[in-house]
């Protein structure tokens, strides 16, 4: 049996274990959080390194995307360089496979045309390939980055511009803690705190990280679309209460809950049975193609 463990800054109430079998092999993966400690969680990792198959590192990123450049984060980077042997992911080589194919998914089997659609990405540096597809797919896309990571109210519409800004920003970003523009720990389950309620309000689709997204959501969010990650059934009951319409996450149902990117990346590793910096984009195709994984859909309302 291969054994997977997310080693994630966020909190330790959202922790899941699961046993699933993929591609013939019976697999472990569990969730651990550490209630926004990088220490522990840096000592953690340490701890299980050349005792489990592979790592993910939830609730943080070690590199963000704009175009076709990358920005590594400095506490990212700390946790994936305390592993020694085993190989250590944070789900970014996933977004950019398995998430253009969750915006193709809406369009083809839930007959969702985003053509024109409002799009409020409120992440794009995390999931550069939802937003990329999300793009070309006609829709009109907000990307909310600044707004909600940093709290400046600039609304970014052009992709161009976004990755112009981007290379202007990240760079001194990227030094600073990631726990000043992202919810980890306890911060992720106190109550939203709704802020710039009208990109909500106005958008039909509301897209990318689910902390990002739920931190400023306002009370109401009748008749939306949300495009996400991970969620819990606390989650999914808060969204429902709210009215949203459809929840789609880009991963599947593992025993009741759909696990983060970094988890799905870290078992398509340890099948592929190579490091992180050599699989290829089309290693991760071919393995999806032959899982066959499937976004999980929620109706909602």
């Amino acid at each position: 049996m291969k054994h997977i463990v997310s080693v994630s800054l966020g909190s330790s109430t959202r922790d899941h274990r699961a046993r699933v079998s993929l591609m013939g092999e019976e697999f472990e993966i569990s969730r651990e959080g550490v209630d926004g400690k990088l220490d522990a969680a840096i000592a953690r990792v340490q701890e299980l390194d050349g005792k489990v198959d592979a790592i993910g590192l939830g609730g943080i990123d070690v590199y963000l995307y704009a175009g076709s450049k990358r920005y590594a984060l400095r506490d990212g980077l700390r946790l994936l360089n305390a592993a020694k042997i085993t190989p250590v992911v944070d789900g970014s080589g996933l977004k950019n496979t398995l998430e253009r194919k969750a915006v193709q998914f809406l369009q083809d089997e839930l007959h969702v045309n985003l053509r024109g659609k409002k799009v409020l990405m409120v992440s794009a540096l995390d999931r550069f390939g939802m937003a990329q597809a999300l793009v070309d797919a006609g829709a009109d896309v907000l990307f909310g980055d600044f707004i909600f990571a940093l709290d400046k109210d600039i609304a970014v519409r052009d992709l161009k511009t976004f990755e112009e800004m981007a290379e202007k920003y990240l760079p001194d970003a990227c030094k600073l803690p990631f726990q000043f523009f992202y919810p980890t720990g306890k911060k992720q389950e106190k109550p939203p705190e709704p802020k710039y309620p009208q990109y909500y309000q106005e958008a039909d689709v509301i897209a990318g990280d689910f902390h990002f997204m739920r931190q400023f959501m306002p009370d109401r969010l009748d008749g939306k679309i949300v495009l996400t990650n991970t969620v819990t059934e606390a989650n999914i009951e808060e969204l429902r209460v709210r009215g949203v319409k459809l929840l789609v996450t880009t991963t599947p149902d593992f025993e009741g809950r759909s696990f983060g990117t970094n988890v799905i990346e870290a078992a398509l590793l340890a099948l592929l049975r190579k490091r992180w910096e050599d699989v290829t984009a089309e290693d991760y195709e071919r393995v999806l193609r032959e899982l066959n994984l499937r976004p999980r859909v929620i109706e909602l309302a």
